[in-house]
């Protein structure tokens, strides 16, 4: 639908006047306000109730969204009110939706054109946690012009609000019948929604290069009146996320009851879904791994998610990753691998992820996950009749079996003088390695680690961390990326609480930047940095003199903000509209938007400051590469040094 309001002055987000303040309307329904007031229930509701009936009516725009603003509120902060549903609310909120996509002259005068968005969110807001209400709003027939807006009648604003609502009437046993009369047009108007908003987002508003162009309303809702160019582009990569994240929950409604299930799994689309995550703007959704976690569940889902190499291989980089949805990626592959009909689809990729994860303790709330993982990987294992085709699989399996039972078990009966013997040999051979290492003799460091590691017994964890993180630096410096992955995943798997160790972290990073795996890389450099601020929060004073001269190190900073511009939401819709990539257009450049994100979302101590260091300047005015390439190699291997 073609806005025209480009070019109008920004207007004002109205509220609420309070009780105090004089906003008497004169028409002939009376002032909204006026009968809120009122202390008599009795003529407070009827007058409430005439007013919804024909409130669609009121010629006056001002009046119109002052009410829709106060009853937005009263919604948000009063959600499981009774009082406004039983009075007609829904009815006239489906009424102002509808004349707003029918009658575009009106739609368009003054501020009218902020009463469907109003209207949406207030239906959204009373249907979220309430049955009762969602039942009432679908017998109030708000279904259909919240489809209307969902088919792109306005804008991706509305889209938003009208899709939540729609999720939210979806998610009731009781209304969700109603909602699936459409279920073809929605499932597909959800996926499109899904794959596209990030694009039309940045199209239309956060790639506008004349901000003049940005449409008024847009920016007054995203703001509330309040703040500049970055907050509405924070705001609007916020938003855009939420209406990718509320269209998968859409899509989740449907497919938890299994339906419209041949649509949902068109490989396509699963690639996309596997890609898709919530970014550091929504952190509190799992993005496409939850749904294609509900498609595991399901026989037929199962099968299209085996066949397509994408979705599998993104699942183990998520199994073997920081992320908080790490145990969604482990669950996906589990319930593949627990399937005779999918299990050797998936066997090659999923066991080379899962071999590195069968020391895992606790993970989402869940116990013995690597036991878990280990019976389902051997479940058919010793069974005559199956035979692996795959060498690499085959030595995968043998390797788990050695370890978890064939050593287990040769370790259960060792006595006490006999494991201090082991360890006294294994702190030896690791000072070998350590002595090699400095010798710059990286080959033969890496192979006493291995010496060392066949002898260490498996209860003795802490030791295995460092020996599998010393080996992985090894690895690193050898430019041998997915086996330096393979060992940190082990020593993080063997840390406690599960990812904690910081230098496997680090390393698992950087390694991960090594194959361009950047959101990988970004979510252990945050973990990395936050281990950090923990270590030095508890070896620090309590005084505040020197929390503030606490640091985040430089080299992680320069690391989460080159994956910081990998992983931006709407990198992918930049590159396809031919945006310079080395600015994010009408956004000014900002070293330090990573960090603010990173104490703001991960809970890291305030008032510290952000670089220990800055790099140094030749005389030219250009930065020695070759200088700062010797100072991160020196500053590797001193790190190593400090980790053993």
């Amino acid at each position: 639908m073609n806005i025209s309001l480009k070019k109008k002055e920004k207007i004002p987000i109205p509220t609420m006047p309070s009780l105090g303040e004089k906003c008497c309307y004169n028409n002939h329904l009376g002032c909204f306000f006026c009968i809120m007031k009122e202390t008599n229930s009795s003529i407070r509701s009827n007058g409430i109730k005439n007013y919804f009936k024909k409130m669609h009516l009121i010629d006056e725009d001002q009046e119109l969204v002052l009410v829709l603003s106060g009853l937005w509120t009263m919604a948000m902060s009063q959600p499981n009110d009774k009082e406004l549903p039983s009075l007609g609310i829904f009815e006239c909120m489906a009424s102002l939706i509808n004349k707003g996509i029918n009658q575009k002259s009106w739609l368009q005068k003054d501020q009218n054109i902020y009463i469907p968005y109003y209207a949406s969110h207030i239906i959204g807001s009373y249907t979220m946690n309430n049955v009762e209400f969602a039942i009432k709003a679908l017998d109030c027939g708000v279904l259909v012009p919240l489809l209307d807006l969902l088919r792109g009648n306005m804008t991706w604003v509305e889209q938003r609000v009208a899709i939540r609502a729609i999720g939210h009437l979806a998610s009731y046993e009781k209304t969700f019948k109603s909602v699936a009369i459409y279920e073809e047009e929605i499932v597909k108007l959800a996926m499109n929604l899904a794959s596209t908003c990030l694009d039309v987002v940045y199209k239309e508003f956060v790639g506008v290069k004349d901000l003049n162009m940005r449409l008024k309303y847009h920016c007054d809702l995203l703001t509330r009146g309040v703040g500049g160019l970055e907050m509405e582009n924070s705001k609007a990569e916020e938003w855009a996320s939420q209406l990718q994240c509320w269209s998968l929950h859409l899509l989740n409604c449907f497919a938890i009851k299994q339906r419209c299930l041949n649509i949902i799994c068109e490989q396509s689309f699963l690639k996309e879904l596997s890609e898709m995550w919530g970014g550091l703007a929504n952190d509190s959704s799992p993005g496409g791994v939850g749904l294609i976690r509900v498609l595991c569940y399901n026989k037929d889902g199962r099968r299209c998610i085996a066949e397509s190499k994408d979705v599998i291989k993104n699942l183990c980089n998520l199994a073997r990753s920081s992320d908080d949805w790490q145990y969604m990626g482990i669950d996906c592959l589990l319930l593949l691998l627990a399937d005779s009909g999918t299990r050797y689809k998936v066997l090659q990729v999923a066991s080379m992820c899962l071999v590195d994860l069968i020391e895992l303790r606790t993970l989402g709330g869940r116990s013995n996950v690597g036991n878990t993982i280990t019976r389902t990987l051997l479940s058919d294992f010793k069974q005559r009749k199956v035979k692996i085709k795959n060498t690499g699989v085959q030595q995968v399996l043998e390797e788990i079996w050695g370890l978890k039972v064939d050593r287990k078990k040769r370790e259960q009966n060792m006595s006490d003088e006999k494991l201090e013997e082991k360890r006294v040999m294994v702190s030896l051979m690791k000072q070998q390695g350590n002595n090699s290492f400095w010798l710059g003799k990286i080959e033969e460091a890496m192979m006493k680690y291995s010496e060392a590691l066949e002898l260490c017994p498996l209860r003795f964890r802490k030791e295995r961390i460092v020996l599998y993180s010393n080996r992985a630096q090894c690895k690193l410096l050898l430019g041998e990326a997915n086996d330096a992955i393979s060992d940190t995943t082990k020593a993080l798997s063997l840390s406690s609480p599960t990812n904690s160790h910081a230098k496997s972290l680090w390393r698992r990073s950087q390694a991960y930047d090594m194959k361009g795996l950047a959101k990988e890389s970004l979510m252990d450099c945050i973990m990395f940095v936050n281990c950090c601020f923990k270590m030095d929060h508890t070896s620090l004073s309590s005084s505040s003199s020197m929390k503030k001269n606490m640091r985040i190190p430089y080299y992680a900073v320069r690391m989460i903000n080159k994956q910081m511009e990998s992983t931006w939401l709407f990198k992918n819709a930049q590159l396809k509209t031919f945006v310079d990539l080395s600015e994010k257009t009408n956004q000014p450049h900002d070293d330090m938007r990573a960090t603010r994100i990173l104490l703001q979302k991960k809970g890291f101590i305030k008032g510290l400051s952000s670089i220990s260091e800055e790099p140094q300047l030749i005389e030219k005015g250009e930065f020695s590469r070759r200088n700062h390439e010797i100072k991160d190699r020196e500053k590797q291997k001193n790190e190593f040094t400090q980790s053993v």
